[in-house]
């Protein structure tokens, strides 16, 4: 089929997407529209092509496999968003943020504070909401110091992309391999050194350059952690292990262990709502009104996921799935695994992720199924979470930074130490290969 017209049509379909995916920030069009109607538009001329070959039996099988992969991904990330969001809405982050804009720290140690939070919280949280808090706070300290924020926001790119490679709730692409079963949840601590490396060293050159002093104090109020922040945290670790847990010893999919925990959180929202009225302000405001901060609706935690991600990955999963369908990712499989040594091969694969999203490219590797070792496979795991790392657009996290320090952190600004990270990049390969090989 690849060579046929519905081959050329489908590959010529994707590409128009995808241009459309990366002029997101210059025309507005969000990213989940173009990929949405380019990945229907393929299976459509698939299915033609296939009913006039007399084989149209094959494709709703096909469409299937595919969309079950999605469905997975989607439940597992709207839970994980849906903690998150709750404990956004909760002010625990808030708190997080007024605590280390109270400190009084210089210039250097919140360089270093906020590296080492992103890289810590990432594999719990993820990369993007990770970078957004963490960004938050330098901008809330660096009054319009603007070469302490760019480089603090290149920390913070690196050190949560790299923290997010050693944990399959790190990144989109760390799941995806955990739930395709190629790495186990344990496995991905082998990653944790290399990971480290990768942050540490670019870091370590770019705190030389991070000014002196101390940055003027900002009179911030102290945010309130509202009833249950604490308790949804505790509730959302609790999810975490009942997946992994699930998954370990009974082989349960990760994704029927986050949608217990959902559960958990729905019974607590409940719990709180019936008891917040008589714990705290008497009969003013009833539970469930707009004005009682105490009140909690999970379903309002729910519709605030962001649903352009999640659709677009539907959109990735089900164009690139038509490619492999059509045959275009055996080539490729071959180009890449067939001609080249599979490091080599997956050193390339994270540097593609810098120039294209992760997803696709994680996905396609992941479907193409190359036949190598399994220090390869997480050797790809790693390359492909911190290969993002090498320019501003290569990862969720740079892309959304580039928009909330508008003007402070840029293309151009990251582009400049593209070089260091590039040699955080090979030591972390290095040292993986090293320990791991």
């Amino acid at each position: 089929m690849t060579s046929s017209w519905v081959g050329i049509a489908s590959l010529g379909i994707f590409l128009i997407a995808y241009v459309f995916i990366i002029l997101e920030d210059k025309i507005h069009l969000r990213k989940s529209k173009p990929i949405m109607i380019g990945a229907s538009l393929v299976w459509l001329l698939i299915a033609i092509y296939a009913h006039s070959k007399g084989q149209i039996a094959l494709v709703a099988p096909a469409m299937n496999g595919y969309f079950l992969e999605y469905a997975q991904l989607f439940f597992f990330l709207l839970v994980a968003m849906t903690y998150v969001n709750s404990m956004l809405e909760r002010g625990v982050f808030d708190s997080l943020r007024y605590y280390l804009v109270s400190r009084g720290s210089t210039f250097r140690s919140l360089f270093w504070t906020t590296g080492v939070l992103a890289f810590c919280i990432s594999p719990i949280a993820d990369n993007l909401t990770t970078a957004l808090i963490l960004c938050a706070v330098v901008m809330a300290v660096a009054n319009g110091h603007a070469r302490f924020v760019s480089l603090c926001c290149i920390n913070i790119v690196v050190a949560a992309n790299a923290g997010g490679a050693f944990s399959p709730f790190g990144d989109i692409t760390t799941l995806m391999v955990w739930q395709a079963g190629v790495v186990e949840f344990i496995e991905f601590f082998d990653l944790l050194i290399p990971s480290l490396i990768n942050f540490l060293l670019p870091a370590a050159v770019m705190h030389f350059f991070v000014p002196r002093g101390v940055p003027a104090r900002t009179t911030i109020e102290a945010p309130d952690i509202l009833h249950g922040g604490i308790q949804i945290v505790g509730l959302f670790l609790l999810t975490i292990m009942t997946a992994i847990c699930l998954h370990f010893f009974l082989e349960i999919p990760p994704v029927y262990g986050m949608l217990l925990g959902l559960g958990y959180l729905k019974l607590y929202g409940f719990y709180l709502r019936t008891r917040s009225h008589g714990w705290t302000h008497g009969t003013e405001n009833p539970p469930g009104s707009t004005d009682d901060p105490y009140d909690f609706d999970v379903f309002s935690k729910i519709a605030h996921a962001e649903w352009d991600t999640l659709f677009f990955f539907y959109g990735v999963i089900l164009a690139v799935g038509g490619l492999s369908f059509i045959g275009y990712l055996d080539i490729v499989s071959h180009a890449m695994y067939g001609n080249l040594d599979a490091t080599t091969a997956n050193v390339l694969v994270g540097i593609l992720s810098a120039f294209v999203d992760n997803i696709p490219v994680m996905f396609a590797v992941l479907t193409m199924q190359p036949d190598m070792p399994h220090v390869q496979w997480l050797l790809v795991t790693l390359t492909a979470g911190v290969g993002g790392s090498l320019l501003s657009i290569g990862s969720a996290a740079g892309v959304a930074l580039m928009g909330q320090a508008r003007g402070y952190y840029t293309f151009a600004k990251h582009l400049i130490w593209t070089p260091v990270i590039a040699l955080g990049y090979g030591a972390s390969i290095w040292v993986h290969l090293l320990i791991n090989g």
